[in-house]
């Protein structure tokens, strides 16, 4: 058994961390495979899965040759580097009633906070340029969900007296709404479960239509969370945009599982976080794994590396559907293998 008290695990994971938090395009290969091996050595169920499927881990030389582990281990196994170590939080998916969640322990804060500002202001900014508003009455009715604490550090870093979580009170939300729009220094952010930014589409669509675009944009984080029946990405889009009068509609590709995103600012293409490599698997074969546009253009499996993910596990193997973009770290999400959970933190269901 490997001992976590040693000081070889705590340099060698303070190494890996450091690395993860200055990670560039160039030498993201390079710290997969060094956390790779890390992983390999201290998580247990991990290390066993590898060991099931007959690889030696020193024979893998490139991040498409690594086992990636089935996203469903976070329901049934405790996924952790951390032996016996208490975590921080323990994160878990909201599932759907009869279900079994997901679990995701969570053992730097700091860490995680620090990769999801990272990703969030590469691609929008700074989070001091915004106004949060966040309608997540799903979450919020639970105390561990990753989405709210993610949410919550965005807010606190926004250092903005306008901004927070809204549960079910649509007044306030739209009164708060139309505080922020009268503040020409910063742009407002709408971020919402689906199923909540359509009934607020509904209930407030006059109030809605007259809002300048230019200040404030809405994101969705997928989910009906049996409140609606689900609807594809293009129908969901095209109720927002109508409805809040905005040309493109936002959303965030995050999961329990994960601590990097992906985020789209329309059309449904993602972009990868610096955090995290997206790659297809063949649909009938698992272990053929496909790293980009040029090297596949079909429809395939999505495999995430996450950095973040130093004390899980970083390569999962989701139940999502998806294809790459011609475009570098860019991909789409097209849909969920059938007969798997429908995923909270992913609308794109066919």
């Amino acid at each position: 058994m490997v001992n976590l008290t040693d000081n070889s695990f705590s340099s060698h994971r303070n190494q890996l961390r450091n690395a993860v938090l200055h990670v560039d395009k160039a030498g993201f290969e390079a710290l997969a495979l060094q956390i790779f091996r890390f992983q390999s050595q201290y998580n247990p169920v991990y290390a066993q899965y590898i060991h099931y499927l007959g690889i030696d881990p020193e024979s893998i030389s490139s991040p498409r040759q690594v086992p990636f582990l089935p996203i469903s281990f976070f329901k049934t196994h405790t996924i952790t580097c951390r032996g016996n170590t208490a975590p921080s939080v323990t994160f878990e998916s909201s599932g759907t009633t009869g279900l079994t969640q997901s679990r995701h322990a969570l053992y730097d804060p700091e860490l995680y906070q620090s990769v999801s500002r990272s990703i969030f202001e590469s691609q929008y900014g700074p989070l001091s340029d915004f106004h949060i508003l966040a309608l997540l009455p799903s979450y919020l009715e639970r105390n561990n969900s990753s989405l709210v604490y993610m949410a919550d550090h965005f807010i606190q870093q926004s250092r903005s007296s306008y901004a927070g979580f809204y549960l079910n009170d649509t007044d306030q939300l739209l009164t708060q709404l139309q505080l922020c729009l009268q503040d020409t220094t910063r742009k407002t952010l709408l971020l919402g479960v689906t199923f909540a930014l359509l009934d607020l589409a509904e209930a407030a669509r006059p109030l809605l239509a007259g809002l300048n675009e230019s200040q404030w944009m809405v994101m969705e984080t997928g989910g009906m969370k049996g409140r609606r029946k689900e609807m594809i990405r293009e129908e969901v889009h095209e109720e927002l945009t109508r409805a809040f009068g905005v040309k493109e509609i936002h959303s965030e590709y995050g999961m329990t599982e994960l601590l990097s995103q992906g985020y789209s600012k329309g059309n449904g293409v993602f972009t990868s976080g610096n955090t995290m490599q997206i790659l297809l698997r063949d649909i009938n074969d698992p272990l053929t794994v496909f790293s980009g546009w040029k090297d596949y253009k079909g429809t395939g499996g999505i495999n995430v590396i996450d950095l973040a993910n130093i004390d899980s596990c970083s390569f999962i193997e989701t139940q999502d559907l998806g294809r790459f973009c011609p475009q570098p770290d860019q991909f789409e999400v097209i849909g969920r293998f059938d007969n798997s959970d429908i995923r909270g933190c992913n609308l794109m269901v066919l």
